[in-house]
């Protein structure tokens, strides 16, 4: 006899809100007027995030096992899916930009359209958008929420292909260099393929090992028989593909060309968003199931770690178009974030759990509004991206400038913003952890990456502007909402972080 498995409805509300909110988003698409499209389909993604932020809220201090043992609901899981649902609504209004001047728009009329062919000139200018950005782009944050509370290897690849196809299309529907969208849409999915690949065969490996998916089971027999080859060799095989999709060098050869090649509202979206769901998972797999057999893989994250800071800073200094630039110092952040995760400990999380939580709420922040204020320095091609484009951008655009500056000095871990009281504690978790070298090789890894974000600063302050140069537009409204939340946040968590640290702090003690 099959028996159903225990279900809670109010624990998998987050997940309900916005699987809902992209299946009616569907339904739009396929029934309701084009010219209405917009404005609903963009309530319907805000009630969707919104409403899954506000839940996790409500479940805050709940500790379940639900839908059969297969999703956890615990402290952890929560702060993380409220992170992923916040700044996927931040990510929503950046999409939501438009106006009558079609420029403004950032995704393509018409994506079935050929590039080049007359019709696709026509919709060049068209103040018409692709509204199915919005249902995919809710389906790919219900994939990372669900990601993040996967109690079950099966469940999490599930989750991993949910959140991974609608970023593959969507990531081609840019409105300008069309082709470019294209050939990252086209990389993003081939790589991404691989990554998918490297987990389901480590999958079928623990399996083997095991008998079982689920992790409660794989922490089980690593404690039983921790050295077992094909336990191992699965839980390097996941690793390899959890870290394609957190972008952590040497993984990392699809960022550039993506970040570059996407929408930049889309852009910012899998900076933020798919970097947190990414290390959520992680985090998981790693504390949940191998938590109490630590030397197979703290070695791997040790080494991996290193690689991606240095990788992130060093080519980082070589670029000269922003978008790569943020792309490398995103493989850079993510070295910063595996410090944090070596900083964990098998009896309780250590501090390593909650400072890398904080991480990366304070990362997905700055980097969003980084990607905001991008949108809004424009040439005729669309976006200016060429680092001689910003040159004496604040005596055009004074407070584009000051905005931008602030999320750059936080990248860079400046003192009295967010960045700096992150990156604090993820090194502070390392020494406690006794990773000092691992601590010390970030700090070196630091202070070279804050040369490329100073040279934007000089470049902005400085150098005398282009008579050719690029025009800085007016935020609209869901541009200004999104720069204001994270301007403030940015420096409210740098200077006064206290309550949000206690509470990852308390989150990361409520997990299992």
């Amino acid at each position: 006899m099959i028996e159903a498995p225990d279900i809670s409805l109010a624990a998998l509300a987050p997940l309900l809100f916005v699987f809902v909110a992209a299946s009616i988003g569907v339904l739009v698409e396929a029934f309701a007027p084009r010219e209405h499209r917009h404005p609903v389909q963009v309530a319907v993604a805000l009630v969707g995030t919104v409403g899954a932020l506000v839940s996790t809220i409500l479940l805050a201090g709940h500790r379940e096992i639900t839908a059969g043992g297969a999703l956890a609901v615990d402290g952890a899981g929560l702060f993380l899916q409220a992170t992923i649902a916040g700044l996927g609504a931040l990510a929503i209004l950046l999409f939501a930009e438009r106006s009558l001047d079609p420029a403004r728009s950032a995704f393509v009329a018409s994506a079935a359209v050929p590039v080049g062919s007359p019709r696709d000139r026509e919709l060049a200018v068209s103040t018409q958008v692709q509204t199915e950005v919005y249902p995919l782009a809710t389906f790919a944050i219900g994939g990372m929420m669900l990601f993040t509370a996967a109690n079950d290897l099966l469940v999490m690849f599930v989750a991993l292909e949910v959140l991974s196809l609608p970023l593959y299309l969507i990531c081609g529907m840019a409105r300008r260099r069309r082709l470019l969208s294209q050939e990252a849409a086209v990389k993003y999915f081939l790589l991404g393929a691989f990554a998918s690949a490297f987990f389901l065969y480590g999958l079928a490996l623990v399996y083997g090992a095991v008998g079982s998916v689920r992790l409660s089971d794989i922490r089980s027999a690593a404690v039983a028989d921790g050295n077992g080859t094909l336990l191992v060799l699965g839980l390097a095989l996941l690793v390899v593909g959890l870290l394609f999709k957190a972008s952590v060098a040497p993984f990392h050869t699809w960022t550039p060309d993506v970040y570059e090649g996407a929408p930049t509202p889309v852009t910012a979206f899998m900076a933020a968003c798919t970097k947190v769901a990414a290390f959520g998972a992680i985090l998981r797999l790693l504390y949940v199931a191998f938590g109490t057999s630590e030397w197979t893989w703290r070695p791997l994250i040790y080494g991996i770690a290193i690689v991606s800071m240095i990788v992130g800073a060093v080519l980082g200094l070589t670029q000269t178009d922003l978008k790569r630039m943020l792309a490398y110092s995103s493989i850079a952040h993510a070295g910063f974030l595996l410090t944090g995760v070596i900083g964990m400990n098998a009896e309780g999380g250590g501090s390593g759990l909650a400072a890398t939580m904080f991480y990366l709420l304070t990362y997905g922040l700055t980097t969003i509004g980084a990607f905001a204020v991008l949108t809004l320095v424009r040439d005729g091609d669309g976006e200016a991206g060429h680092l001689s484009q910003w040159a004496g951008l604040a005596s055009r655009s004074p407070l584009t400038a000051a905005v931008m500056t602030l999320f750059l000095l936080a990248l860079a871990g400046i003192p009295l913003t967010a960045g700096f009281t992150g990156k604090f504690a993820v090194f502070r978790a390392a020494i406690e952890a006794g990773a000092w070298p691992l601590a010390l090789v970030a700090l070196l890894a630091s202070a070279v990456a804050a040369f490329f974000y100073l040279r934007v600063i000089v470049l902005m302050y400085f150098s005398q502007p282009a008579t050719d140069g690029p025009t800085v537009g007016v935020p609209g409204l869901p541009t200004t909402i999104v720069l204001a939340v994270t301007a403030t946040a940015t420096l409210a968590l740098g200077i006064v972080p206290g309550s949000v640290l206690d509470l990852a702090g308390s989150a990361a003690r409520f997990v299992g």
